[in-house]
C-alpha cells in the first residue's frame, strides 16, 4: 500500500487520541487505582478495536485497489485493441515486437510477431533508413494507409486513409483542362481546290475530329474554320497522353492522298492556378507546337511542358504576307530606338554570324547606331571572319559582350537572331537591361523562351535564319542595296545550314538565295569558307571510324576519351555520318574545348532528332539538333542508347 495512505493525517488522530487515554488513565489509578483498573481496561479495549478496524480497512482497501487496477488494465487492453489506428512495436533488427488487434485484422493474420516489417511492407524500406519521423503510404489489397514512423520510440502509427486518397484522386482527376486544336496548315494543303473540293475535304477532317472527341467523351467546340475548343478533365488528359494522340496520325493518313496532306497542332493545359491561367496556358501550349513546326500537341501541366508527334517536316508557307508584317514592325522598332544590339548564340556559327550582320545593315539603313557583340573567333566562324577583317565598316560594329553592356540602356533595341533561348546568348544580362526585345530564329520552339519579347519571327519551315533575314531586308525598305561582303554572309549562313542546298531547302530558300546572289554574294568566298583542312579531315574520319549501327539505321559515334574536338568538327562528322548507307539517323558524341561532351545529331526526315536532343536537354530541329552535357562521352553515349530505347518502346523512332 502507498506510504501516504499510511501515514494519512486522520489516522495519526487516534494515535494521539490513545496517548490521552492513557495519561488520563494514569491520573485515575493515581486517585483512585480501582477505577483507573476500570479505564485501563477499556482503554485497552478501544486500542484493540481500534487496531482491528485499521487492519480491516486496510484489507479492503487493498482489495478494492486490487480490483481496480484489474479493471483498469482490461479497459486499457480493450481500448488499445479496438484502437481505429494500428500500433506496432518493432526492434533494432526491424522485426515486430507487438501490435495491436488492428494490424492482425489488416493483414487477416493473428499476429506478426517476429515478422520482418520489409518482408511485410516492401515499400517501407526507403522510410526506415530515415533517421528521423518519416510519413509512408503503403498499399495493401486495394486499401491505401498512412504510416507514421518514430524511428527513436521504434514505433509505427497505422491509418486508413483510403477514402481520403480516393478523394484526393477524384479530385486531380476531375481538375479542368482547356486545349485547342488547329488545322495549322489548311491554306496549304486546300490550295489549289475548287469549293466543293475543299468542302468535302475539310468534312472529312472535322468528321475524324469529331469522332475523336466522341471516344474520349470531350467537349468540342468550332472556334473558326481552322480552330476547336475542348473542354476535358484531366484524367481524360492522361489518357491522351497514353494514347500518344493518334489523331494527329490518322488526320495525316486520311489526307496522305492530297498533294499536302493535312496536319494538326494542340495545345492543352491542366493545372493552373485559374480558369484565365488555363485559358492561357493553353494558347501559349498551341504557339509552342506551331513553332515547333506544327503537327504535335503540346501539353503544359503545371511546370511540366511534354510533346508529342512532330514526326513530319514543317510546311514552307507560301504567302510573304507574315514577313511583310514583321519586316514593318521591325523598321518602326528601329526608328525608335536609341541603338540596335544584335546578339547571336553562344559558339556561333555561320547562319548566326551572317544574319546578325543583315540586322545590322537593317539598322544602318535607317541611320541608326548599330552593334553585333561577338564573343571570342570559333573554328566554325574562323575563315569567315578572316575574310571579313578588311570590311572595315563591318568590323568596327562588331563588339564583345563586355563593351555591348556599356552600350544599352531602357531605349535600346536587342535583336537575338539564331536562338530563342535566354540561357544560349553569350550575354544574358543585355536582356535584362531593355525591354524591347526582337527574337528572329528558324529553330522549332522549346519550352525555355526570352521573357516578353516585343516582336517574334520563328518559322521552323526556314531553312536558316539567314534565309528569314534576307526576306525581312526585301520588305523593310524600299532600296536596299548590299555590298559583297554582306551578301556573301548571308548566302554563307544558307548554304551551311541546307549542307550546300541540299537539306531543308524550299522555293522561298532559294529565291532569297537569287536575291543575295543579285546583290553581289559571291560564290568562290563561300568556297573558301568551307574549305576544310586536311588536319581536320583526319580527325573526322578517324571518328567515323569508331561509329556503330543500332536500330537498324542509326549511327552513333563516340570520340576517344580525353581527345578534344570543336563544335564544328562534331557536327560535320554527324553530316557525313548520314551520307552512309541505310543510315537515316545519325549521332555523334565528342568532348568539346570548353570541357563539356557536344552531341550532334542529323536525320533525314524519317526520325525527329529535335526529340531526342531536349530529353538530353538541348534542342533544334527535325532533321538538326544538338546538346551539350557535362560527364564523359561513354556517360552521355549511355543516356542516348536510353533515351533512344524509350522513344521506340514509347512511339516508335520512325515515321
Amino acid at each position: 500500500m502507498p506510504k501516504f495512505l499510511i501515514k494519512r493525517w486522520h489516522g495519526m488522530a487516534q494515535v494521539w487520541a490513545f496517548v490521552l487515554m492513557i495519561i488520563m488513565t494514569a491520573a485515575l489509578a493515581w486517585y483512585e487505582w480501582p477505577i483507573g483498573v476500570v479505564a485501563l481496561v477499556a482503554t485497552l479495549a478501544f486500542a484493540w478495536y481500534t487496531l482491528r478496524a485499521e487492519r480491516a480497512f486496510r484489507r479492503d482497501l487493498k482489495n478494492y485497489l486490487g480490483t481496480l487496477s484489474y479493471r483498469v488494465k482490461k479497459a486499457g487492453n480493450e481500448v488499445i485493441s479496438e484502437l481505429p489506428f494500428g500500433i506496432i512495436l518493432y526492434n533494432e533488427e526491424r522485426a515486430v515486437e507487438w501490435h495491436n488487434q488492428y494490424v492482425s485484422e489488416m493483414l487477416g493474420r493473428d499476429s506478426i510477431i517476429g515478422s520482418s516489417l520489409t518482408e511485410l511492407f516492401p515499400s517501407l524500406q526507403a522510410a526506415l533508413k530515415d533517421k528521423k519521423e518519416s510519413l509512408a503510404e503503403v498499399t495493401h489489397e486495394s486499401r491505401v494507409y498512412e504510416f507514421l514512423l518514430k524511428q527513436e520510440e521504434r514505433l509505427i502509427h497505422i491509418r486508413d486513409i483510403t477514402r481520403r486518397w480516393k478523394l484526393e484522386k477524384r479530385y486531380e482527376e476531375e481538375k479542368l483542362a482547356l486545349g485547342i486544336v488547329m488545322m495549322d496548315n489548311l491554306e496549304e494543303a486546300t490550295q489549289g481546290m475548287d469549293d466543293q473540293q475543299r468542302a468535302t475535304f475539310l468534312s472529312k477532317v472535322t468528321a475524324e475530329i469529331t469522332g475523336w472527341a466522341q471516344h474520349y467523351h470531350l467537349y468540342l467546340k468550332r472556334l473558326t474554320s481552322d480552330r476547336y475548343l475542348i473542354i476535358t478533365d484531366q484524367r481524360t488528359v492522361r489518357q491522351l497522353e497514353q494514347s500518344r494522340f493518334v489523331l494527329l496520325d490518322e488526320v495525316r493518313e486520311i489526307t496522305i492522298e492530297n498533294k499536302i496532306p493535312m496536319t494538326l497542332s494542340i495545345g492543352i493545359a491542366v493545372n493552373a492556378d485559374s480558369i484565365s491561367e488555363l485559358g492561357q496556358w493553353a494558347q501559349t501550349s498551341l504557339d509552342i507546337a506551331l513553332g515547333r513546326g506544327g503537327d504535335q500537341v503540346a501539353v503544359k501541366d503545371g511546370q511540366r511542358q511534354t510533346f508529342y508527334g512532330g514526326k513530319s517536316n514543317a510546311v514552307e508557307k507560301r504567302t510573304r504576307v507574315r514577313a511583310r508584317v514583321v519586316a514593318h514592325a521591325l523598321r518602326d522598332m528601329i526608328k525608335e530606338s536609341s541603338n540596335v544590339v544584335i546578339m547571336g548564340h553562344k559558339m556561333p556559327d555561320m547562319d548566326s554570324v551572317g544574319a546578325g550582320i543583315g540586322v545590322l545593315k537593317a539598322a544602318r539603313l535607317f541611320n541608326k547606331e548599330a552593334f553585333f557583340v561577338l564573343e571570342s573567333v570559333n573554328p566554325a566562324i574562323q575563315k569567315m571572319m578572316e575574310i571579313l577583317e578588311d570590311e572595315e565598316h563591318l568590323m568596327k560594329r562588331i563588339i564583345s559582350p563586355e563593351q555591348a553592356l556599356g552600350l544599352v540602356d531602357s531605349r535600346t533595341l536587342a535583336v537575338v537572331v539564331d536562338t530563342h533561348k535566354a540561357s544560349m546568348v553569350k550575354e544574358p544580362r543585355l536582356l535584362s537591361m531593355t525591354d524591347r526585345i526582337v527574337v528572329i530564329d528558324h529553330h522549332r520552339r522549346s519550352e525555355e523562351f526570352i521573357n516578353n519579347p516585343l516582336l517574334v519571327y520563328m518559322e521552323p519551315y526556314a531553312s536558316s535564319t539567314c534565309e528569314l533575314v534576307t526576306e525581312l531586308l526585301q520588305y523593310i525598305h524600299d532600296r536596299v542595296i548590299l555590298d559583297v561582303a554582306e551578301a556573301t554572309a548571308l548566302l554563307a549562313g544558307i548554304t551551311v545550314d541546307t549542307k550546300s542546298f541540299s537539306l531543308r531547302t524550299g522555293a522561298r530558300t532559294f529565291e532569297a538565295a537569287s536575291f543575295l546572289r543579285r546583290n553581289g554574294a559571291d560564290s568562290s568566298l563561300i568556297q573558301r569558307m568551307l574549305k576544310e583542312d586536311l588536319e581536320e579531315y583526319i580527325k573526322k574520319a578517324d571518328i567515323i571510324k569508331h561509329a556503330e549501327i543500332i536500330h537498324d539505321h542509326i549511327g552513333i559515334a563516340v570520340t576517344n576519351t580525353g581527345r578534344q574536338y570543336s563544335q564544328l568538327l562534331i557536327a560535320q562528322a554527324a553530316d557525313t555520318l548520314l551520307n552512309m548507307t541505310d543510315v537515316m539517323a545519325s549521332f555523334v558524341i565528342g568532348q568539346r574545348t570548353d570541357g563539356l561532351i557536344g552531341v550532334s545529331a542529323r536525320s533525314l526526315g524519317h526520325m525527329n532528332v529535335q526529340v531526342v536532343m531536349e530529353r538530353m536537354g538541348g534542342g533544334g530541329h527535325l532533321t538538326n539538333a544538338a546538346a551539350q552535357l557535362e560527364g564523359t562521352t561513354d556517360q552521355v553515349a549511355e543516356k542516348l542508347k536510353q533515351v533512344l530505347e524509350d522513344i521506340d518502346k514509347e512511339e516508335g523512332l520512325f515515321e
